[in-house]
């Protein structure tokens, strides 16, 4: 018994650390005022938390303990430093600060990841250091998760997120959201991290399963935050396209953990409240004057939620709306989802001659999903062979276990005939 009731006590604890450490790491970065020194206080409440659980039971409010615990931890260890050498001005006021977790007041706590995204996001720090370290120290995504995202080496990306906290730590950037007339500007940054952590919860890029719903809901949370804290038609539009997506999660998988491609999903599985709120929030992005890319990506979304079957799909709107988005954001992969589109209104030849123009350009030849589409273009088309170098491609390429087990079985069926 004493085994079973450690074992139970570790899952707790496990599960608490999931849900809670980057909450309550966002925290102690503003007690704290740096990043290092609230990552070691993390780790040493939940060091205490091991200790004392199991011998005083779980707390009511394990976040607020866990924030209080690292937060005298940390006072201790600046106690003891001082005694070899004098405190500054700042630690000073760190162990001067009140003790009481309520003082700190539930709002503050709740808003704390939203005023370390703005941090994350400032102006000072290059876009590409914004989007890794806000991935690494919001969200607890690992050097190497956020590699994949990025395409990058993981050696470079870790070396990314220090030089940016150390940019935070010397410039004495604020921890704190921008005043109003500061918003807009360093709201792409911040739109674009939380669209990043919402498809590696959508669709990891690496692992055993296909979605990660912890990550998901988190950047749907933040969002909604957001959205309250500035209803601009981008946010609005954000947050629609993000609920539309996940209205489908229950269908993306089998039961098995396979993946379902969208035209073979069961539609009744669909969230329709997602849907019904998703689709209320494009209307209303799309009655601003300026319709920015999110809203625009919203829309497509719609237009599938609303189709009731596969073939009732409106492609022509899809088509349209995708040329819409190719002006306002250009890019390869928005190139490489309207060749889709394209094949979906006029046949696979059609979508097949742009994907390989595409290709051509070199800009994709690392995307797996361009490789995946030319290859269910060309078993369309009974073109095998070209269908088997692509899928091969694709296999070679992708990190995520679902969707290699879905490019096998293409594979398999190629090579038997099916």
């Amino acid at each position: 018994m004493p085994g079973n009731s450690a074992e139970g006590m570790r899952e707790r604890l496990d599960a608490v650390y999931r849900a809670e450490s980057r909450r309550v790491f966002a925290t102690l970065v503003r007690l704290l005022g740096d990043f290092d020194s609230a990552e070691e206080a993390l780790h040493e409440a939940f060091r205490a938390a091991l200790e004392q659980w199991p011998r005083d039971g779980v707390p009511g409010n394990p976040r607020a303990w866990l924030v209080s615990a690292g937060r005298f931890k940390a006072i201790d260890a600046l106690r003891r430093d001082s005694r070899v050498d004098p405190l500054d001005e700042d630690a000073a006021e760190k162990i001067a600060a009140p003790d009481d977790p309520a003082s700190w007041g539930t709002g503050d706590i709740e808003d704390d990841r939203l005023r370390l995204i703005f941090t994350c996001c400032h102006p000072a720090l290059p876009p590409d250091a914004q989007v890794a370290l806000t991935l690494r120290e919001v969200c607890g995504l690992t050097t190497e998760e956020i590699s994949h995202a990025f395409l990058t080496p993981a050696a470079t990306l870790a070396q990314r997120i220090v030089r940016a906290k150390n940019k935070i730590r010397d410039a004495k950037i604020p921890y704190r959201v921008p005043a109003p007339q500061d918003l807009p500007e360093r709201l792409d940054s911040v739109l674009r991290v939380i669209y990043l952590v919402f498809n590696e919860g959508y669709a990891a890029s690496s692992g055993v399963a296909l979605t990660r719903q912890d990550l998901s809901g988190e950047a749907i949370r933040l969002a909604r935050l957001l959205a309250e804290l500035l209803p601009e038609p981008e946010v609005i539009g954000l947050l629609a396209l993000m609920l539309l997506h996940e209205s489908r999660r229950a269908a993306r998988a089998s039961a098995s953990g396979d993946l379902v491609l969208l035209e073979d999903q069961d539609r009744t599985l669909w969230n329709q409240a997602m849907i019904e709120e998703g689709t209320a929030l494009v209307r209303r992005a799309l009655s601003s004057r300026s319709i920015g890319p999110y809203s625009v990506q919203a829309a497509i979304s719609a237009v599938h939620a609303e189709a009731s079957a596969p073939s009732a799909t409106d492609w022509a709107q899809i088509v349209g709306l995708y040329d819409v988005l190719a002006r306002a954001e250009p890019s390869p992969v928005v190139e490489l989802n309207r060749a889709v589109a394209v094949a979906m209104r006029d046949g696979p030849a059609a979508g097949l001659a742009l994907i390989d123009a595409l290709l051509a350009r070199g800009e994709l030849e690392d995307y797996r999903l361009a490789h995946a589409a030319r290859a269910d273009l060309c078993r369309r088309l009974g073109r095998k062979s070209e269908a088997r170098v692509s899928y091969e491609r694709a296999l070679a390429l992708t990190r995520q276990e679902p969707e290699r087990r879905f490019l096998e079985r293409r594979l398999a069926e190629l090579s038997s005939g099916g």
